[in-house]
């Protein structure tokens, strides 16, 4: 299934979504404006935004907020992107340059900046302390999974549980958030605004594990990165750390070198033990697992087709190509 498929039941919503966006992107600052357009115009599949409406509609929310808050979300994304691209030395994203390649690193971190300022501004108007709590709480977990990869990066010795620690604070979070806000909105019972964020919590995370099978397994013209990009930066992502668990001492040898030390060189031999040891087959098994926790979260919910989106969602994100 295509995203304009799938985005079928939020289309009008998401243009209106499109012209938050831009509208708050003012600035009288040229530089501001520059790469923050650059960044947002450059694509990206809006998943979160998308959580966000959905959430809304599959309880029946009448109103203009979520389109407020569905832009939010998206500028804090952004502005973790940035953030990432700077810290990563990463030149690509989304088969373009990326911003602190095109305007160097200062500009990226402080227009990263700008973004999270607005998106405070922004939920502020939406008059909920409750908004406020969520997103700050969440910006601030964010942070902390930047940190925590930071920290693990070069470190062979990471397992599991260290790895999907890492990227629940670091992707899945605000997917987790996105979602619930669509509960807060419409003013909805404990069980249900918890089920949507463990619907987003679970498809953020096998979200990210398909992003690293696709490290491996991608084409680059649709991936929009380098392949390989993970390994260079020495992340023991869950392809890797299958493959040491269960190769030969040989190929776990040749993984944790790469991981230890970084760069490419090693790319052929891992490639090879990934291969081998069933590496990417085992970790797109868990992110299916993911997608299940996520349509299960969400059975509560009355049928709708906002419903039956999100349930389409989950597939979406274990199936994809990029």
């Amino acid at each position: 299934m295509s995203l304009d498929t799938l985005y079928a039941p939020i289309a009008a919503d998401m243009q209106a979504v499109d012209a938050v966006i831009r509208a708050r992107l003012h600035s009288d600052v040229v530089l501001i404006r520059q790469v923050a357009e650059y960044i947002i115009g450059a694509g990206g599949k809006r998943l979160r935004p998308a959580l966000v409406l959905y959430s809304a509609g599959a309880l029946g929310y009448r109103g203009t907020h979520h389109h407020e808050l569905a832009a939010v979300v998206e500028f804090i994304h952004t502005a973790t992107l940035l953030h990432d691209d700077v810290v990563d030395e990463s030149d690509l994203r989304r088969g373009n340059r990326t911003a602190n390649a095109l305007f160097g690193n200062a500009a990226s971190v402080l227009v990263g900046d700008f973004l999270y300022s607005r998106a405070f501004q922004m939920m502020v108007k939406v008059g909920s302390m409750r908004v406020q709590e969520v997103l700050a709480e969440a910006t601030n977990v964010i942070a902390e999974g930047e940190v925590l990869q930071l920290l693990n990066c070069h470190n062979a010795d990471v397992d599991v549980a260290q790895y999907l620690q890492v990227i629940r604070y670091k992707t899945a979070k605000l997917f987790e958030a996105a979602a619930r806000l669509g509960a807060i909105l419409n003013g909805a019972p404990p069980d249900i605004e918890e089920g949507l964020a463990r619907y987003g919590m679970h498809l953020g995370t096998a979200f990210q594990i398909i992003d690293d099978v696709l490290d491996y397994s991608g084409e680059e013209a649709a991936t929009g990165k380098h392949l390989g990009d993970d390994l260079a930066e020495g992340k023991p992502t869950l392809p890797l750390i299958h493959a040491m668990r269960t190769g030969t001492p040989e190929q776990a040898a040749c993984v944790r070198r790469a991981i230890e030390e970084g760069g490419r060189e090693e790319f052929p031999g891992v490639l090879a033990a990934i291969r081998a040891t069933g590496a990417l087959e085992e970790a797109r098994r868990h992110a299916e697992g993911e997608a299940r926790g996520a349509c299960e979260a969400i059975a509560p919910l009355p049928p709708s087709p906002f419903r039956d989106s999100l349930i389409q969602l989950s597939s979406f994100a274990v199936a994809r190509d990029f």
